[in-house]
C-alpha cells in the first residue's frame, strides 16, 4: 500500500512562484481532486508529484518520510506511478495496441517479448477504456477523444499503485466522461490504488472524490470532502462568481450552479408551437362563401 506525499512543495517557473508550501497526500483507496481556476498551479503541482517539475523546496515522498522520489530510478518509479498528461506527442505509423503496450516498458527486460502478464494487463485495459475493437487502426486516423481514451489505456496497462490524471475527461462525450469517472473509482474501490485527479469541472470532481483540494494562486485554500470545499462561499472566494450549491439527496450528490448575467431558465415553447400551427392551419376567411 503506497501514498504518495507533498511535504512542504514549492516550485515555479524561471524564477517566479508557482506553487507555494502545498503539503498534501495521495492515500491507497482514495481519490484526491485538485480543482481550481486557470493558474492556480495545479497541473503543475500534478507534474512535480510526477517528477517533471524541479522543486524548490520541499519533498515528494513515495511511501514515507525514508523514501523521497528524487532517490528512485526512472524504472523503479515507473513501476509505481503513472501519470496521464494533458498533451502527449502523436505517434505515427502505430497501432493503438503498440501504443498501449507501452505502458508495459517499466516491466520489460531489454530485448525480451511481452509475457502473458504483460499481455492480460494490455486487454484489461483497452476492455476498460473501451478500445478493444480499435486495436489494430492506426493512431493516425483516431480523432482526439478516441486518442485520449488510447492514452488512458497506456497508463492503466502500466498497472501501478498511484495514478496521476490531468484533466482526463477533456475532449471527450457525454458517454466517456462518465465512463472515466467510473474507470478512476474502480481503481480505487476495486484495487486500493491511490489516485490524484486534476479537474475543471467540479461536478466531476464531487461526483469521483473522496478528497477535494481547492487551489488559489498557488496555494490550498480549502481540503476536505466535496461538501466541505465545494461551498458556495468558497466557490464564489476563489473563481470571483456567484454560484448555488445543493444536495440532491435522492441522487447522493452534489449540484453546482453558476449563476451568470444570463441565468439558464425553461422557456415555454407554447407561443412557437401556436405560431407554427397557424401556419399550418390558416383560419379561413369570412368573406369567401
Amino acid at each position: 500500500m503506497v501514498a504518495l506525499i507533498a511535504d512542504g512543495v514549492s516550485l515555479g517557473y524561471a524564477g517566479h512562484g508557482v506553487v507555494h508550501d502545498v503539503s498534501m497526500q495521495l492515500a491507497p483507496g482514495r481519490v484526491t481532486a485538485l480543482v481550481g481556476p486557470n493558474g492556480s498551479g495545479k497541473s503543475t503541482l500534478l507534474r512535480a508529484l510526477a517528477r517533471l517539475h524541479p522543486l524548490d523546496s520541499g519533498s515528494v515522498l513515495l511511501g514515507g518520510a525514508d523514501r523521497p522520489v528524487s532517490l528512485l530510478s526512472a524504472k523503479e518509479f515507473a513501476r509505481e506511478v503513472t501519470l496521464f498528461a494533458q498533451s502527449r506527442p502523436a505517434p505515427q505509423g502505430l497501432t493503438v495496441r503498440e501504443v498501449v503496450e507501452f505502458g508495459r516498458h517499466p516491466y520489460r527486460r531489454a530485448f525480451r517479448a511481452h509475457t502473458p502478464g504483460d499481455r492480460d494487463a494490455v486487454e484489461r485495459a483497452m476492455a476498460s477504456t473501451g478500445v478493444t475493437a480499435m486495436a489494430h487502426r492506426s493512431v493516425g486516423e483516431l480523432s482526439g477523444g478516441e486518442m485520449q481514451r488510447v492514452w488512458l489505456a497506456t497508463c492503466l496497462a502500466q498497472d501501478t499503485a498511484v495514478v496521476l490524471l490531468d484533466e482526463p475527461t477533456n475532449h471527450l462525450d457525454l458517454r466517456y466522461q462518465v465512463e472515466t469517472l467510473d474507470i478512476v473509482r474502480d481503481l480505487v474501490e476495486e484495487h486500493r490504488t491511490a489516485v490524484g485527479i486534476v479537474l475543471h469541472d467540479l461536478d466531476h470532481a464531487a461526483r469521483v472524490a473522496d478528497q477535494v483540494v481547492l487551489m488559489a494562486a498557488g496555494r490550498v485554500h480549502a481540503c476536505g470532502s466535496a461538501v466541505d470545499v465545494l461551498t458556495a462561499e468558497h466557490i464564489a472566494e476563489v473563481y470571483d462568481i456567484d454560484v448555488q450549491v445543493s444536495v440532491d439527496h435522492r441522487a447522493g450528490r452534489i449540484r453546482i450552479d453558476p449563476v451568470g448575467r444570463h441565468p439558464a431558465r425553461i422557456r415555454s415553447l407554447k407561443p412557437a408551437t401556436t405560431a407554427a400551427r397557424s401556419s399550418t392551419h390558416p383560419t379561413p376567411r369570412k368573406d369567401l362563401p
